[in-house]
């Protein structure tokens, strides 16, 4: 039920913060559009099981650290491109990076590419499930093994405890290579 409540609550500022106006009348408003919308869309909103509480916790306490990489790298990444649009840096070295993902979760793997597709620079091209790779083009590619480090960062600010992958699959990240 406090979950519920967190989700109607989320959605009734968002509401308000669209409209930039926090007035009660758009409080009640959004209130009762997001309680709709909340009863309309339970069962896709709101998990059947929902995740372990030592999850949500890490998550908690994870967060704004993984969203001050990601707006350390949006910064980086709109500069750099910026620099190649206006013509003070020339395009050297792009390509496409193979960054094998070994056992991380799916829904890691999803989070990291399209947080890899938000910034500026870096491209998500492909997954390959069955080689467990991802394929990423970017702007400067010429530090493959520091790009795979990059990437690797989001995935151990997400995951938590049995989705940590084994020492095996964190060994096969090494053998990965640029095309």
């Amino acid at each position: 039920m406090m979950f519920v409540m967190l989700v109607i609550l989320a959605l009734t500022g968002v509401f308000m913060a669209t409209l930039a106006d926090f007035s009660w009348q758009n409080a009640v408003i959004g209130g009762v559009a997001a309680s709709t919308l909340a009863l309309v869309y339970f069962r896709w909103i709101f998990p059947r099981n929902l995740p372990p509480a030592e999850f949500v916790f890490h998550l908690l306490v994870r967060l704004p650290l993984l969203l001050w990489y990601l707006t350390v790298d949006i910064l980086k990444g709109t500069w750099l491109v910026s620099l190649y649009v206006v013509g003070i840096r020339q395009l050297e070295h792009p390509g496409i990076v193979k960054i094998p993902f070994g056992n991380h979760s799916d829904d890691a793997v999803g989070l990291v590419g399209h947080l890899l597709t938000v910034s500026p620079g870096s491209f998500l091209v492909d997954v390959d499930w069955n080689d467990r790779t991802m394929l990423v083009h970017y702007m400067d590619a010429s530090r493959p093994a520091q790009l795979r480090a990059d990437v690797e960062k989001y995935y151990r600010l997400w995951e938590y405890g049995s989705h940590i992958p084994t020492s095996d699959s964190v060994s096969a990240q090494d053998d990965g290579g640029a095309s």
